[in-house]
């Protein structure tokens, strides 16, 4: 066996076996119709059904949960119609699809929410500006959620995980990254609560595990992945000891059985790289014993070197699978790749969208 081949190794995943371990991972493309999802994006997942698994664009639970223009929802029944019409294509081109469960929390923007502020587990605005409708914004100062909003959001997942379910997903996956509203209740610069979700790490876990224990009990452990960012400082987010905190948080999650944890941090420097702070994944990677897919910059040898190592068992590729609908075949064949163009991330149309050529196309031309 050649080195190349332990990227296409099968991969049990919970209650699903990967034919591959070459993932594609969560990426707002802002293509979707008021909420809804639309033909465009049926076909665009679909060109990328080959991926061992696609983990979809991040999917907001609930209206109070929605905050980037153009991303899809998940709280209606036109949001769940629209959604089973890219399930049932991508599984008719043989894929596997998991939804991604979204709640942006401080990085929202009252433009929104009828003038009402975004939520968030303390009033602390995050830098930067908001994708509204008219256009970037600044962030404001967000309302620290009540006790009873805290329970209301735990059901909204639940909701959420039952249309997935019930859309034809193969599972879901919490976005407990990048700085969304898991996130922001786990470190310590945007948390700082005095009651029961804020201060220690046991405490500041709180909301991550009652977010997993809805969502379990909505459809199951085995269908229930996990994404973290444990090194993110993007936003001005970060912790004081994000060792301490992830490491912790890996020990806990082992408790839940899950099908998956999947870690955005990046392997070379970059936006979100900060050569000076420790890479966490591999202190996650002690602690956790379940399945661990990681992200972040990976090429055809760095993803082959992880999992000949141990350092993950699958990897999941973002801007590759953006430029290269048919990722697989082109790491398998050692391909050129296309350059994706981030000019048309969250442009409108089928541009930059569509449009990459795979190798048959290429060929064809």
């Amino acid at each position: 066996m050649s080195d190349y081949e332990v990227l296409f190794q099968p991969l049990t995943v919970g209650a699903l076996t990967l034919p591959n371990r070459i993932l594609m991972a969560p990426l707002t493309r802002a293509r979707a119709t008021d909420r809804v999802p639309n033909p465009l994006m049926v076909e665009y997942y679909t060109q990328r059904a080959s991926a061992g698994l696609i983990i979809s664009e991040a999917t907001a639970i609930s209206a109070q949960g929605y905050g980037w223009h153009g991303a899809p929802a998940m709280y209606t029944d036109e949001q769940e119609a629209g959604w089973r019409e890219v399930t049932s294509a991508v599984h008719a081109a043989d894929g596997r699809i998991f939804l991604q469960l979204w709640h942006m929390g401080r990085q929202s923007h009252p433009d929104y929410h009828n003038g009402q502020l975004p939520v968030a587990p303390s009033p602390i605005a995050v830098q930067g500006d908001a994708h509204t409708p008219t256009g970037k914004q600044p962030y404001v100062v967000p309302r620290e959620l009540s006790l009873s909003e805290i329970d209301a959001i735990y059901e909204d997942y639940a909701t959420a995980t039952k249309r997935a379910r019930s859309a034809g997903f193969d599972g879901v996956e919490i976005h407990g990254a990048n700085g969304y509203l898991i996130d922001q209740f786990l470190r310590d610069s945007s948390n700082q609560r005095t009651d029961d979700f804020g201060g220690s790490i046991e405490n500041r876990m709180r909301f991550l595990q009652g977010v997993i224990e809805a969502v379990v009990e909505a459809w199951s452990a085995d269908r229930t992945g996990l994404r973290l960012s444990p090194t993110m400082n993007d936003k001005g987010m970060g912790d004081s000891d994000p060792i301490a905190l992830y490491s912790q948080v890996a020990e806990a999650l082992n408790q839940y059985e899950l099908a998956y944890v999947h870690t955005a941090e990046a392997i070379q420097p970059g936006r979100l790289y900060n050569p000076n702070v420790p890479r966490v994944t591999p202190v996650i990677r002690e602690a956790y014993q379940g399945v661990l897919i990681t992200n972040g910059g990976y090429d055809r040898v760095s993803a082959t070197e992880a999992i000949a190592k141990g350092d993950a068992d699958a990897i999941a590729f973002g801007q590759k699978f953006i430029a290269n609908p048919d990722l697989p075949e082109r790491l398998r064949t050692d391909a050129s790749l296309n350059d994706p163009d981030p000019s048309t991330y969250y442009s409108t149309g089928p541009e930059g969208y569509v449009d990459y050529p795979s190798l048959a196309e290429s060929s064809a031309s």
